[in-house]
């Protein structure tokens, strides 16, 4: 389905061809000033170069070619060579029909096929996820919807820490405290949750021990099976806990990969790196040079295995794209990463497009993200300084929403703990997804739990507002209102007509801070409309029906858009 502005942009493109300018010139844009034009073209300026003619002229030759255009309630050249645009109210109300029976609402859809690998989440087995796995999995959870919406094939990989030194770090601890024999050794959570840390403090005072976890780590991705076998308990122990806490916050992945996955295309990738004349040993390791004559900063060599023969991370990065090529062809591999992870990326892939194991058509993108921050502007934290475990972050803003629903009369005391959820996971998620994914914010529980601004709640409010509207006049049906009796209606009609291209335009630059925005403009529109509309006690029975029809239109607009962010609404608050 075309937006708005693409079917005024094809209108103004003829015109400018009936006057003999370029149709290119006809481009129609969303209006910075509402109150003066819905729509704006400012081709007229460009033209006046090509055509050495003053804009104004230009643009009032344009406009008296459309000013019987039946679809148009302003066509009209003003200052210096705009041309502002009003469309009908009735094109207006026939348009917003569409999107509402169109099955993608009105969202731009892909014209070829695209299929996209996204590697988001990365938590490490072993080690309980804390508060900065929580950014990299709520972000890449909406580029995953958003790719889906615009109707691309996203397929999401976890791409788990599973095979590196954390693993070697607890096995060696486990091996001493057991005696050496692992077949005793009953994997748990709370276990693991000691051993790791413990084991991972020890690596720095103890060098022998250190030297033991190397040993173990690189003996385990050699096969040795009795290494093989407390892995896998630790694995299926630890995947288990972090499905529990990305499934609390509406998170999931298509599939559970770990580095571990990569092994066996590991041989693949030197033979193919030594083919290719690219792998040379330095100081004992293999290496691959990255530079780029144009490089404004030193580019390291990407090392491919370690002096002892072990792998590191981008060995089992570039192993994992021989697998995502083998496995899903895909036209593209997004990961979403720590901003501190850039050069890590860049080396990785320039190493893939230098050997051929990613081919040139095909995209590896990085989205890096920004820290969150705590009120001092650090990296958020326990009262007691340390890093705060993911699920003791969920717990305290479910706290703090169950609180406020405590005293609610709408609902019943089962009811409560669900809606606090909802609202827990709008909070954290709406309050993550409305910055900019690269920049680092504060978290204001305060700030992102208020019932209004630019928050979830404040979303959750409108959709719950707009069911209540509906139990009391009924489903009211197809939407077909036939007039527009407010100005305030009007605004929202607006909103639900450009709702399509705003998520189509957050998709193409890879930021759901955009769907956020549109969101929330959505929720003051429908807000201003029934404040100043008597939608229930209105007592013409045609204004009544539309109102609700509308009601109802905002309702599944605003849905789409909160299920794209990952958040679930709620009948009652």
């Amino acid at each position: 389905m075309e937006t708005l502005t693409q079917l005024l942009t094809q209108k103004l493109s003829a015109a400018f061809e009936k006057c003999g300018y370029s149709p290119e010139l006809g481009i129609v844009g969303g209006s910075d000033r509402p109150d003066l034009c819905r729509f704006q073209c400012n081709g007229a300026f460009s033209g006046a170069k090509l055509y050495h003619k003053a804009p104004r002229m230009i643009a009032a030759e344009v406009a008296e070619t459309l000013k019987d255009d039946p679809q148009l309630s302003k066509i009209e050249a003003v200052g210096a060579g705009f041309i502002n645009i009003d469309v009908s109210d009735e094109f207006l109300l026939g348009y917003v029909k569409q999107v509402l029976a169109d099955k993608d609402l009105g969202i731009p859809q892909a014209k070829t096929k695209e299929t996209i690998v996204l590697d988001y989440g990365g938590p490490n087995v072993a080690k309980p996820l804390h508060i900065g796995h929580m950014r990299p999995a709520v972000i890449g959870e909406s580029l995953k919807r958003l790719t889906r919406a615009t109707g691309r094939t996203a397929i999401s990989d976890v791409h788990l820490g599973d095979w590196g030194m954390p693993i070697g770090l607890c096995i060696a601890e486990l091996s001493e405290r057991c005696g050496g024999d692992l077949s005793k050794v009953k994997i748990s959570v709370e276990l693991l949750n000691e051993i790791y840390p413990f084991a991972s403090a020890r690596k720095n005072t103890d060098e022998e021990f250190y030297d033991k976890a190397r040993a173990i780590t690189a003996a385990m991705q050699n096969g040795d099976e009795r290494y093989q076998a407390i892995w896998r308990d630790i694995v299926a122990v630890s995947v288990e806990d972090i499905k529990k806490n990305y499934d609390r916050l509406n998170i999931s992945f298509d599939y559970w990969y770990g580095e571990s996955d990569s092994g066996k295309y590991i041989g693949e990738l030197v033979d193919t790196l030594k083919k290719e004349g690219l792998l040379y040993e330095s100081d004992g390791a293999l290496v691959v040079d990255v530079t780029q004559e144009d490089d404004k900063i030193t580019v390291p060599p990407v090392m491919i295995k370690k002096s002892d023969g072990s792998n590191i991370y981008a060995t089992t990065d570039l192993a994992t794209i021989i697998q995502r090529m083998r496995e899903f062809d895909p036209t593209e591999i997004w990961y979403v990463a720590d901003s501190r992870q850039s050069l890590h990326f860049t080396q990785v892939f320039r190493c893939a497009k230098k050997s051929g194991i990613a081919p040139q058509d095909v995209k590896l993108e990085y989205f890096g993200f920004g820290t969150m921050n705590g009120a001092d502007g650090k990296p958020y934290k326990t009262r007691d300084g340390g890093v705060m475990k993911l699920e003791e972050f969920y717990n305290t803003v479910y706290e703090a929403a169950l609180e406020r629903v405590a005293d609610s009369k709408y609902s019943s005391e089962d009811e409560k703990e669900s809606i606090a959820h909802r609202i827990a996971v709008a909070t954290i998620k709406f309050g993550d997804l409305i910055n900019h994914r690269a920049k680092d914010y504060i978290f204001d529980l305060d700030k992102f739990m208020a019932s209004d601004g630019k928050t979830g709640s404040f979303l959750l409010y409108t959709v719950a507002r707009i069911n209540s509207i509906l139990r009391k006049t009924g489903e009211p049906g197809e939407f077909d209102a036939p007039e527009i009796y407010t100005e305030q209606e009007r605004d929202l009609l607006h909103c639900i007509a450009a709702s399509g291209e705003k998520i189509g335009m957050a998709y193409a630059e890879k930021a759901p801070n955009l769907v956020c925005e549109n969101a929330y403009a959505l929720s003051c529109a429908f807000s201003k409309f029934y404040h100043d509309n008597h939608i229930l006690t209105e007592t013409d029975e045609n204004k009544k029906r539309a109102w609700t029809q509308l009601c109802a239109a905002c309702k599944k607009m605003l849905e789409k858009h909160l299920d794209l962010l990952g958040i679930e609404t709620v009948d009652l608050m």
